[in-house]
């Protein structure tokens, strides 16, 4: 019997990376709960900041894009790039997605993956269930990669509490929580933007603290985008259009370069049209650090110095670290000890070769694990168009 390829994630890398493995009639199992990350982990209300075109879940066959869940769903078409996508169209298509193309997921959890004496992977389920598999392909998204920097983690429960004095922006689904409370949101993103105004709209006193003069800044609107330079799904700019089409040569680069890129490109900066909702309607710190939190009343209080140099206390009733995802191996508790051992890694992500695979043969690694080798383009959904194939053929050719 043919061992099948094992996929971990059902979200929109998972996902198409499944769809993919399957139209070359490799048999797949697929263990997951769909689209989790965004349906659980993201703001309600929240507007993706990727144009349509850059929304789309790459399929092996036509028919399966927004458009074309928004044709069979019955709503109005997200084509331009005017057009905004609200987080629970973008669950309902994912949610679509699966449905015609990986039916089959098995919504239970892995608990651990190993090497098997007799090659290829053991994998143990939460059901109780040991398999074995050919090959294994990581696609566990957002999961367990919250980054909360040192001033604030201790403070920071690792599960949601609502009677925590600080959280994470992945933890903050249901904003209406702080309405009518004094709120700092810490970060100068798209999540801490956006988190921002949402608050502010449910109701919140917010401010937000960012690092740096001149941190709080948005896009430029379509209509003001440059005419002369190239397209891509993240606006006209060469350095875009280059990491958007032509990723290959990127884990070539030098490590300092590839992270330094990742952190950089695409942000901090909100989208264009988050600017009105947000100018007028929350106030904005701009510091030179953080230097503490204090929450030894169940209040927090920020401590920060400031531009000028002075030390400043913030206070408020609740803090929202919305400072971003950094990939850490560590975090991939349900890879076992030795599998994390033989990993070859740069700065706690995957180094990957050619078709996305590890330094162990048959493991691989797609979605935003895959930024720090193959580029920011990684972090988005659009990056499964690239991804997904390529890791599909190479996984045929080496385990067909």
């Amino acid at each position: 019997m043919i061992q099948p390829v094992a996929v971990i994630g059902a979200g929109p890398f998972g996902l198409s990376t499944a769809a993919h493995l399957k139209a070359r009639g490799i048999p797949v199992r697929v263990f997951g709960d769909p689209m989790v990350s965004w349906r659980d982990h993201m703001p309600a209300g929240m507007l993706l900041k990727s144009t349509p075109v850059a929304s789309n879940i790459d399929a092996p066959q036509q028919g399966h894009n927004l458009v074309d869940y928004c044709d069979d769903a019955g709503i109005r078409r997200l084509v331009t790039d005017e057009d905004l996508v609200p987080i629970e169209t973008f669950i309902a298509y994912g949610e679509w997605f699966r449905t015609k193309l990986v039916p089959e997921l098995e919504q239970v959890r892995v608990v651990s993956v190993d090497r098997h004496q007799g090659g290829g992977f053991e994998l143990k389920l939460d059901s109780g269930e040991l398999f074995t598999a050919r090959a294994v392909v990581v696609a566990t998204g957002l999961s367990g990669f919250a980054h909360v920097p040192a001033e604030l983690a201790a403070a920071v429960p690792d599960g949601p509490d609502p009677t925590s004095p600080v959280s994470h922006s992945s933890q903050e689904h249901d904003l209406t929580r702080h309405a009518g409370k004094e709120l700092i949101v810490v970060g100068a993103g798209q999540s801490a933007l956006e988190t921002a105004a949402l608050a502010a709209e449910a109701g919140a006193r917010v401010r937000v603290v960012a690092r740096g003069r001149g941190k709080v800044a948005f896009g430029s609107p379509p209509w003001k985008q440059p005419k002369l330079r190239p397209e891509s799904p993240f606006g006209r700019a060469w350095s875009l259009w280059a990491l958007s089409y032509y990723p290959h040569p990127y884990r070539h680069l030098p490590a300092e370069i590839r992270h330094y890129l990742v952190r950089r490109v695409l942000g901090p900066l909100g989208a264009w049209w988050l600017r009105e909702r947000f100018e007028g309607k929350v106030q904005v710190s701009e510091v030179d650090r953080i230097v503490r939190v204090d929450a030894a009343d169940g209040s927090p209080t920020l401590t920060v110095r400031t531009l000028a140099g002075r030390t400043q206390s913030l206070s408020a009733d609740h803090v929202i670290a919305a400072t971003g995802y950094r990939v850490d191996l560590a975090a991939m508790d349900f890879l076992g000890h030795e599998l994390r051992t033989r990993l070859a890694v740069s700065r706690g992500a995957p180094k990957l070769g050619a078709g996305y695979v590890s330094s162990v043969p048959g493991l691989y690694f797609t979605g935003l694990p895959a930024a720090s080798s193959y580029g920011p383009l990684m972090r988005f959904v659009c990056g499964s168009e690239f991804a997904s194939p390529r890791l599909a053929r190479h996984l045929a050719a080496a385990h067909g």
